[in-house]
């Protein structure tokens, strides 16, 4: 009986130490890993955020390159779900023409909803609606 109870409690604290041991191993290899896979980790997200960045300056200076097809005046930046809107004609106060125009930089191409939005344009979905203010919030009051 006593023999039995040594080796449970020698059984016990073996089992413990072995679950010790693992666990500071598993740290330390964890560690090792991430210690490798960090550096490259953040290249890789500063270089995605500076691509996204760049894609998104060069969207709101694109009717200021010079193959821009459109007066850079005429242009209104949206940025979702278009990047801009030219209103052609207006700087001579006469629309003649209203151009949704994407800007895509690189390899980039139109996503789900860009798609979508370029099919009603083409569809000719398109919409003039006028929405008057009620007076009685468009009015001062006293």
């Amino acid at each position: 009986m006593v023999f039995e109870l040594i080796f449970s409690i020698i059984l016990l604290a073996a089992v413990f130490l072995a679950l010790l041991i693992g666990y500071f191993v598993g740290v330390k290899l964890r560690d090792h890993y991430w210690q490798d896979k960090v550096p490259g980790i953040r290249e890789d997200a500063i270089g995605k955020s500076r691509a996204v960045l760049a894609g998104q300056f060069s969207e709101q200076l694109a009717p200021y390159l010079p193959d821009f097809p459109y007066s850079p005046s005429e242009a209104r930046f949206i940025g979702k779900p278009i990047d801009f809107v030219v209103f052609k004609g207006a700087d001579n106060k006469k629309i003649e023409e209203v151009v949704f125009v994407e800007v895509k930089s690189s390899k980039s191409s139109l996503n789900q909803q860009e798609k979508s939005l370029k099919e009603t344009i083409l569809d000719k979905r398109v919409k003039w609606f006028e929405y008057k203010v009620p007076e009685d919030i468009a009015k001062k009051k006293n």
